[in-house]
């Protein structure tokens, strides 16, 4: 598979294929394994992490808390974009890119 820009992504559904999403995992800036972990912690370690990276880098949260993947998107706001992957067995990654 060729390398894929973020560009690419943002025209794919909301939830992303499995392969874009291992491939997006490899070239994030940063990965936080929020597994186990409810909000507010996920929200504010996003927001303090993202606005950490340069524009256009990738944050990666793993997560399995569901409201994460509403709750985190709106936490950072304008700060970054946000799409979410779905494992199919209740695992999730939130990927956002700095704006």
């Amino acid at each position: 598979m060729s390398d894929i820009a973020w560009e690419d992504v943002i025209e794919l559904p909301d939830e992303l294929d499995d392969d874009t999403a291992d491939q997006l995992l490899g070239e994030a800036a940063e990965v936080q394994d929020m597994t186990g972990e409810v909000c507010p912690y996920p929200q504010v370690e996003a927001k303090k992490a993202i606005q950490q990276l340069e524009p256009g880098e990738v944050l990666v949260q793993e997560t399995d808390h569901v409201p994460s993947t509403e709750n985190v998107p709106k936490a950072v706001g304008e700060l970054a974009d946000a799409k979410v992957w779905k494992s199919g067995d209740g695992f999730y990654r939130i990927f956002l890119h700095r704006q």
